[in-house]
């Protein structure tokens, strides 16, 4: 089977040809977009087999004219999903497998069914965030709570509330909530998640998010587990509302 050569310059085999999604792009954020189809496309269509390496963030940066972080979170976001492994030293690899869950099985999963989960499941990370989250963890988290405010569009900032929701989990430190908050992750890339976010969005409802945000963030480096757990289910059960009440 032939790999991405362009991924890979060290690679024997022909070059496979990535087409408009990975042309060099002017817009840096759009590079970083255009890296994340591009891998997930090419590993879903086993193009990039388990085990190929990737080339370092540095080429795939010049490659993608995407900035060095935005790399680094374009892959953050592959090994989360499961589709990648890290090691440091080594390099960066697709995974031996994936986790089992098809796209079918997971485009069956409604927003309904995806709030109902959440809103069971996330409101217990606090409990273990409080006891294992490291400063890098909460640096993360400040990151995100300013990538979110800053973004100039309804989908960047759905982007890094998604980002902010993984860096709570990634915080826990735990691998079975990890895989579990991976799976809610490419629910919410389904279509008709993103349309109902798009259609529920207002400016003060943004602005709630924002501020629910700063406050669980807060709660959690206070390491204050039951206020933290209280703001993070107040805030998926103020979301469930906008998205399904009319």
């Amino acid at each position: 089977m032939k790999t991405d050569k362009s991924l890979n310059p060290s690679a024997s085999e022909p070059a496979f040809n990535p087409g408009p999604a990975a042309a060099p792009l002017a817009v840096r954020a759009s590079g970083a977009k255009a890296l994340a189809r591009h891998l997930s496309e090419a590993i879903a269509k086993g193009v990039l087999p388990s085990g190929f390496k990737l080339a370092s963030e540095r080429v795939l940066a010049e490659q993608f004219q995407a900035s060095r972080g935005s790399v680094r979170r374009v892959l953050s976001d592959l090994k989360q999903r499961g589709l990648i492994t890290q090691a440091v030293g080594s390099g960066t690899f697709v995974a031996a497998a994936a986790d089992g869950t098809s796209e079918d099985a997971v485009a069956q999963v409604s927003p309904a069914e995806l709030m109902a989960g959440r809103i069971l499941i996330e409101p217990l990370l606090p409990a273990l965030i409080v006891q294992h989250a490291t400063r890098a963890d909460f640096a993360r988290m400040a990151e995100c709570l300013l990538a979110a405010e800053a973004a100039a569009s309804i989908e960047e900032f759905e982007q890094w509330d998604g980002a902010l929701h993984q860096a709570l989990a990634e915080a826990t430190h735990n691998k079975f909530i990890l895989q579990v908050m991976a799976l809610a992750s490419r629910v919410r890339e389904q279509g008709e998640w993103g349309r109902l976010k798009r259609d529920s969005m207002t400016a003060e409802r943004r602005r709630r998010y924002q501020e629910q945000h700063r406050q669980i963030v807060a709660a959690l480096q206070d390491r204050d587990e039951e206020k933290a757990r209280l703001l993070l289910k107040q805030h998926l059960l103020q979301i469930q509302q906008n998205l399904f009440s009319r």
